[in-house]
């Protein structure tokens, strides 16, 4: 019988903790669950939920940034230029890149013009031309596209499938701009410009 009223002396204790928190308390408990909630990260990439990808945008930029600080010494102990170039396309490049052929076709122009002030930014250090992220993002697109044409055992090469000419791919339909900017609407459109 002992037990069975501490148990329901701690009820009690837990409901009046409850009815006593404030409502900013559970506006704070809210706000937690619905952002945690509504994204995730898999395999380094932040997915939210209205798949924007604006979240993953400034988490590769605050990486990037974070790097450049190394750059930075590098350039201070008067390190020859090719040696910062590759030091930048290890460490830097490959963190704006990640993933960029599933984002940048659906990112803002906003967002793509804060990856290009880190390339800008990047190049100031250095001291010469490095490519775009456009430029980047063309060539791995081709790349990963090719390599899925190449394999017909690959489960998405029935997409890249060819017109009865031969040169030309048949484009994929789209009906809304989020598919459109999805990966291979995207690179099927690339492939067809690279050809012509």
């Amino acid at each position: 019988m002992e037990t069975h009223s501490q148990k329901e002396q701690a009820q009690i204790h837990q409901k009046s903790k409850i009815s006593s928190m404030r409502c900013t308390d559970f506006l704070h408990l809210f706000t937690f669950y619905r952002f945690y909630l509504l994204l995730f990260r898999f395999l380094g990439t932040i997915i939210s939920q209205d798949l924007k990808w604006e979240l993953n945008i400034s988490s590769l930029i605050k990486k990037a940034q974070q790097r450049m600080y190394f750059l930075r010494q590098l350039k201070k102990f008067n390190l020859p230029r090719t040696m910062m170039v590759h030091f930048y396309s290890s460490i830097i490049e490959s963190i704006l890149t990640s993933s960029i052929t599933i984002w940048y076709a659906a990112a803002t122009a906003k967002d793509k013009g804060r990856l290009q002030r880190v390339i800008r930014s990047t190049e100031k250090v250095i001291g010469c031309n490095l490519p775009s992220l456009q430029d980047l993002y063309i060539s791995r697109t081709l790349r990963r596209a090719g390599k899925i044409v190449a394999d017909p055992s690959h489960p998405e090469h029935k997409l890249f499938e060819t017109l009865p000419s031969g040169r030309r791919l048949r484009s994929i339909r789209t009906k809304t701009s989020r598919h459109k900017n999805s990966f291979f609407p995207s690179a099927t459109s690339l492939i067809i410009k690279a050809r012509t």
